[in-house]
């Protein structure tokens, strides 16, 4: 058993359910304070984060992850416990396995590897650990962020440990994200019997015409960089659940995964001009969870992209594809930002796994990045 599986295992034996983290923190502080890291422990609400720091000069690299995962759900669909990690067949079973326990353990082992080699190595090497990335986002990487610039701190280059790839270790780097704004409708009606119904009362009737021009708008074309921007209702809520009722309100929750061909001020103008057209007595709130960002070349991709053909034999693409993550914190105070970790395709979902031996060939992957960057 390799120092990597065996830390994976560690990590993911401990039920860190967002955004608690069951001392997968302490685990690593501990590791990194072997190896001369000054590890500082950061609570912000109920959220428990750590910077740990090697060195005082430039360039600041850093390692980006969380020890929060997401619910396992219904334990008895799974084949082993979810917390209980298990191999079979050469993969290693459990929640966590990729999302992100696995690139924890080959954050650890890949510093170890690199200082066993260059003790004097130059500028900094740092790691951002929250518990908070799974759940709100708002008292993790964040408030770690504004508390290293206050603290006048400024990150060079950030490797995230989310899994990005695809088919196989080693195929995609994601340089950017798409933003996300989420905005809450509430479509004011009035509650009748069904029999007797005043005409335009129903609120699912009347944001009927204003969801279709929602559905079929086209808000951009994308760009080189960027799919088009999505719209997506996720929630829709009416009725009192009496059949001869006609609900008083109506509420959907809808989201945009936009590009950085449309900002946020020209969607919500358009939404709202959409539902003014359509003759609604509506409350909309939103709420920004972050704006796109974008690494579309530099140092660090080169540096990530050398590492994977150096160790894997590959040539990655580069995409923006998948949901949010921490990087759109990282990146808007000028630090390039890049995504690399395994196979996103079991994460959140039952039975996630990650093959065994990829684990220390992405820790290779990581040490060999440090190696282009600082040694």
């Amino acid at each position: 058993m390799s120092d990597t599986l065996r830390l994976a295992i560690d990590l993911m034996a401990r039920p860190s359910v967002t955004p608690h983290d069951e001392g997968c923190q302490q685990l690593l502080a501990s590791r990194l304070e072997r190896l001369g890291f000054a590890v500082e422990r950061l609570r912000f609400g109920e959220v428990d984060n750590i910077w740990a720091q090697r060195g005082n000069g430039r360039p600041l690299v850093v390692f980006a992850g969380h020890t929060d995962v997401v619910p396992p759900g219904p334990e008895g669909q799974w084949a082993s416990s979810p917390f209980r990690p298990e191999i079979r067949d050469g993969q290693l079973y459990g929640r966590g396995a990729a999302d992100m326990k696995g690139s924890l353990a080959a954050f650890v082992t890949a510093i170890e590897q690199f200082l066993a080699h260059h003790p004097q190595h130059r500028g900094t090497i740092g790691l951002l650990i929250t518990s908070d990335e799974e759940g709100p986002a708002v008292d993790g990487t964040v408030r770690v962020m504004e508390w290293l610039t206050a603290s006048g701190r400024h990150i060079d280059y950030c490797v995230v440990g989310e899994p990005s790839c695809q088919e196989q270790l080693g195929d995609v780097i994601k340089i950017g994200r798409r933003g996300s704004l989420n905005g809450e409708l509430t479509v004011h009606g009035e509650q009748r019997h069904i029999a007797y119904p005043r005409p335009g009362a129903n609120p699912i009737h009347a944001f009927a015409a204003a969801l279709d021009a929602l559905v079929r708008t086209e808000w951009d074309r994308g760009n080189a960089q960027f799919p088009p921007t999505s719209f997506q209702i996720s929630n829709l809520r009416a009725g009192t659940g009496a059949e001869n009722v006609t609900p008083g309100t109506l509420t959907a929750q809808f989201n945009f995964r936009f590009s950085t061909a449309v900002t946020v001020a020209e969607l919500r103008a358009r939404v709202e001009e959409i539902l003014r057209a359509s003759g609604l007595h509506y409350d909309l709130s939103w709420r920004l969870s972050g704006e796109p960002f974008l690494t579309p070349g530099g140092r660090l991709v080169d540096a990530l992209r050398q590492a994977i053909h150096d160790v894997l034999g590959a040539e990655p693409a580069l995409s923006t594809s998948g949901g949010t993550s921490d990087g759109r914190f990282i990146a808007p105070t000028g630090a390039e930002v890049a995504e690399f970790g395994p196979l996103n395709h079991s994460i959140h979902r039952i039975d996630e796994h990650i093959a065994v031996a990829d684990l220390d060939r992405l820790s290779r992957v990581y040490a060999r990045t440090l190696e282009l960057l600082l040694a």
